[in-house]
């Protein structure tokens, strides 16, 4: 026995009083027909509104379907995994305008008005553009492994294959044994040199910070 409940098929091409207007680049198709009486729609119940505005949106996805497989302007081309469809270029009339505007160009701080008034550091009147990336790439090496630009020496620099440790040995006199032995189990001058070392570089960078916040 056939059944008769089948589900109605919807119309594919849309009829409206006013044609829609497309960006097919975009995938936007622009309804300019108006949309119910507020009163009307605020007098449905909710299933009834949702299903209102949903025939009214199904309307504008099905012409923009249509009219994206039906234009001159938009190319398929098939793939042995799909179908692939190139969209046309945007216009710049059509383009998607900024929600907010440009950001302002950032204001120099205090030290780098000085400094380009002075001619220090990546300010000097010697080492601009070219010049400048000439002078950083002298301590520059590629590296065949990581196929990244490395530093020959200094901070993060390269080392060489086998190379041994700079401070591999370090002489102690008569103080610097006493103090090892008063040091914790499993902590060496070597070690403790470099506490130092970092604790230096963190004075050096607190003393900046609040340079920097004297300035403001």
């Amino acid at each position: 026995m056939a059944t008769t409940s089948q589900t109605e098929r919807l119309p594919v091409e849309v009829d409206k009083p006013t044609p829609y207007t497309y960006s097919l680049g975009q995938l936007c198709a622009t309804d300019p027909n108006p949309l119910p009486p507020a009163k009307d729609i605020m007098s449905q119940s909710l299933s009834s509104r949702n299903e209102t505005l949903k025939v009214i949106a199904r309307d504008g996805a099905q012409s923009l379907l249509r009219t994206l497989l039906t234009s001159s302007e938009t190319q398929i081309q098939s793939t042995p995994d799909s179908l692939v469809m190139s969209l046309p270029h945007v216009q710049d009339a059509d383009r998607t305008p900024r929600w907010k505007p440009l950001p302002k160009p950032k204001e120099p701080t205090k030290w780098e008005a000085f400094a380009r008034k002075k001619g220090i550091g990546k300010y000097g009147g010697n080492l601009k553009g070219g010049a400048a990336l000439e002078d950083r790439r002298k301590n520059a090496v590629f590296n065949e492994e990581t196929g990244k630009w490395e530093k020959k020496w200094g901070y993060k620099g390269k080392k060489e294959e086998g190379a041994v440790q700079a401070d591999w040995l370090v002489e102690l006199d008569d103080k610097q044994m006493r103090k090892e032995k008063g040091l914790a189990e499993g902590t060496t001058i070597r070690n403790e040199g470099k506490r130092e070392k970092m604790e230096r570089m963190r004075r050096q960078d607190r003393r900046e910070r609040s340079n920097a916040k004297r300035q403001k």
